[in-house]
């Protein structure tokens, strides 16, 4: 008989809004910026969710209802809702041991979980935690050899999904973090120094768990490394930008499912599809990219509109709960990720935040469904109010 995850959620905090509020208590505020903010004004941040909840929902409250259903089926394996944990970088930084809390909450709740190349947890350790079912991230390298032998980790720990990463060929230009001189490891101005001060329970757990570093490029960074030079090793390691050469080899090489994210108009989708990918996940990368973009959730309808019969469609950027994931659903997205609201649960409440940001969410959405008398996923869209 099925076991599943027990629901239990932290009276104290019943919104993610409420999980952000005490996150920004609770962690130094170059760590808080960091994850919180977008680039430039924050205008696509801020637009991302906004335009997501213009969409609306009809409930058909007589029709004949026996219960609702989150459970979905995507690349053949069935999980128990229809949103997983997107890729974050330096999730360490913003709380100690962040990735394999949320990805031991994720395989216990059986969500998928995507491991970012630039996080501060290993390929195989988070395998490890996952029972191998966890997604891998790839930040594209320069060099084809490091490519090549992060991507045949990946295939040894098992990974069911590469994710290829398309929407940073430059990085954004985000002030919060020159101002707080963001780095890895963070400045230790006198500034941040005073911050870290103010946030003792962080920096204790930092101090037990030890300095955050990028465990999955361990290999490849030069022995006896400055750390402070590390942000040169990065821009020499890794080119964000992503064409079709640089496509088809990974294509070639990873046998399992290729999904690409980024994806934010319909050419690049239709190319998708031409190089054999399994998937695209249209995002803008939480508004941290382009200010003067649109929403996710403008391209992800149009996208979703006209290939979602020929590849696999999902969607990331701006979703903040149960009723957003809702609304993307309806809006076409045959899955959904969330990062920040994941973060902001551990950021908040620690190696707890995990399970307590998933329980909520599910049961936000079960509501939802429920609500409207929706009994399975793939039925939101019969629910679209256009």
């Amino acid at each position: 008989m099925e076991k599943k995850k027990e629901i239990k959620i932290n009276s104290k905090y019943p919104s993610v809004v409420d999980l952000r509020n005490k996150a920004q208590k609770r962690i130094p505020k170059f760590a808080f910026e960091y994850l919180d903010g977008g680039c430039n004004e924050d205008v696509n941040l801020h637009k991302n969710t906004a335009e997501i909840r213009d969409i609306e929902l009809l409930p058909y409250y007589l029709s004949k209802h026996t219960g609702s259903s989150m459970k979905t089926e995507l690349f053949g394996y069935v999980y128990d809702a229809p949103f997983g944990i997107a890729p974050v970088g330096l999730q360490g930084l913003m709380w100690p041991n962040a990735p394999e809390i949320l990805a031991k909450s994720a395989f216990e709740h059986n969500i998928p979980f995507i491991l970012s190349t630039v996080t501060t947890s290993s390929i195989e350790r988070i395998s490890e935690i996952t029972e191998g079912r966890a997604w891998f991230q790839l930040y594209h390298p320069t060099e084809d050899a490091v490519r090549d032998d992060i991507i045949k980790r990946a295939e040894a720990a098992e990974c069911p999904v590469l994710v290829i990463l398309c929407d940073v060929p430059t990085f954004g230009f985000r002030p919060r973090d020159v101002r707080n001189g963001l780095a890895m490891p963070p400045k230790m101005s006198v500034k941040n120094i005073l911050q870290i001060m103010g946030k003792p329970n962080w920096a204790m757990q930092t101090l037990i768990h030890g300095q955050p570093n990028f465990e999955t490029l361990k290999p490849y960074m030069p022995k006896g490394l400055d750390l402070a030079q590390l942000g040169k090793f990065m821009d020499k390691t890794f080119s964000g930008r992503l064409n079709e050469e640089k496509i088809k080899p990974i294509r070639d090489m990873w046998k399992g499912k290729l999904v690409i994210k980024g994806v934010a108009n319909e050419a690049d989708a239709e190319s998708a599809i031409k190089l054999g990918l399994d998937g695209i996940i249209v995002s803008n990368h939480g508004g941290r990219q382009l200010d003067a973009g649109e929403s996710t959730i403008k391209p992800l309808t149009r996208i979703a509109a006209k290939y979602g019969d020929q590849i696999k469609v999902m969607m990331d950027s701006g979703l903040r709960g149960g009723p957003d994931i809702a609304r993307t659903m309806a809006s076409g997205a045959e899955f959904t990720f969330m990062g920040r609201s994941f973060m902001y649960g551990v950021a908040a409440l620690g190696a707890k935040g995990g399970d307590h940001t998933i329980s909520l969410l599910k049961t936000e959405l079960q509501q939802v469904m429920e609500q409207i008398c929706c009994e399975e996923v793939k039925d939101f869209p019969k629910h679209l109010i256009s």
